[in-house]
């Protein structure tokens, strides 16, 4: 567990000094979100397209590990969504919560972090869970949102959805990668270098930005918060085990990363949602940044549990 711990805490500590940084007027909001579009334009997306580049579609896609994924943390949003609505929340304050729940940030912490942490064949199954949880579920969370405020969700809410997936580096550069794969095309020194040399600044940016961007944040609604962030460090990654061990069994060091990756703190992007929509932004913001501070124990306790 300490050597572990040990291996973490630099991830951690790079968070720790964006929010100090961001804390003491160091580093201002505009600037976190300038280094935030830097990171996710240019950085993640060098990573990502590098990853896919060098993995072919079976190494990433496996439907037993999309349905092992997909079906336990349907059950957590559902879960979720039930208790906000039992507490008397509307249809899109439960979405929200639910979404809460179940996006971790896997794109600015879990590629970077995991990758390094579980290995090199770690990039297939993240890139998998990072897949299914900007595919499914945001587009299931639009679509709630899209119907609560009588919006028609016919042939117009699609194409905002596909036109929300074209505007998303993440989504395209994974599949531009595929694709470049799938040609069996190499990919030259010259270019390998420039995408390895920007990539490399996705994980001190993308963490730093993590941390900046939690020194702007209030804690308020504390129970809720809690409750939201123990549902995604501890229900979505046992949820996970159940559904990737038992029930749909996946070769265990792919189902070992979609576990770790399950237990992720809160997604940064679930706050842009919540602003977007004007549904709860102080309530996401808090649990992001409980998950966040409290992910240091859990998730290192998880990435233990799975090398041990």
């Amino acid at each position: 567990m300490i050597s572990i711990l040990l291996k973490t805490l630099p991830f951690f500590a790079l968070i720790g000094v964006g929010y100090l940084a961001g804390r003491s007027r160091m580093f201002p909001q505009e600037g976190v979100a300038w280094l935030t579009k830097f990171v996710f334009y240019f950085a993640l997306s060098a990573m990502l397209f590098r990853f896919a580049a060098n993995l072919s579609l079976a190494d990433i896609f496996d439907p037993t590990f999309v349905m092992a994924y997909l079906s336990a943390s349907l059950v957590l949003y559902l879960l979720v969504l039930g208790v906000a609505t039992i507490r008397g929340r509307g249809i899109e304050e439960a979405a929200m919560e639910a979404q809460c729940a179940q996006s971790g940030n896997t794109g600015f912490l879990g590629v970077p972090m995991l990758v390094v942490l579980l290995g090199p064949a770690a990039a297939g199954p993240v890139l998998m869970v990072l897949t299914v949880d900007m595919v499914v579920f945001s587009s299931l969370f639009t679509l709630i949102i899209t119907g609560a405020r009588g919006g028609a969700l016919g042939r117009h809410a699609l194409r905002s959805l596909a036109i929300g997936w074209l505007k998303n580096p993440m989504v395209v550069s994974i599949v531009l990668g595929l694709i470049w794969s799938a040609w069996a095309l190499p990919v030259p020194g010259p270019v390998n270098e420039f995408l390895s040399l920007l990539g490399g600044a996705a994980t001190p940016g993308a963490l730093f930005a993590i941390g900046a961007s939690l020194a702007g944040r209030g804690a308020e609604r504390l129970g809720v918060a809690s409750w939201l962030s123990f549902a995604k460090l501890i229900l979505h990654p046992l949820l996970v085990a159940i559904a990737a061990l038992w029930l749909f069994p996946v070769e265990r060091e792919a189902a070992g990363v979609m576990i770790a990756a399950a237990s992720l703190p809160v997604a940064g992007n679930v706050y842009i949602l919540a602003q977007h929509y004007g549904v709860a932004p102080q309530r996401v913001s808090t649990a992001i940044l409980i998950s966040t501070a409290a992910s240091i124990v859990t998730v290192t306790t998880v990435i233990a549990w799975i090398k041990g």
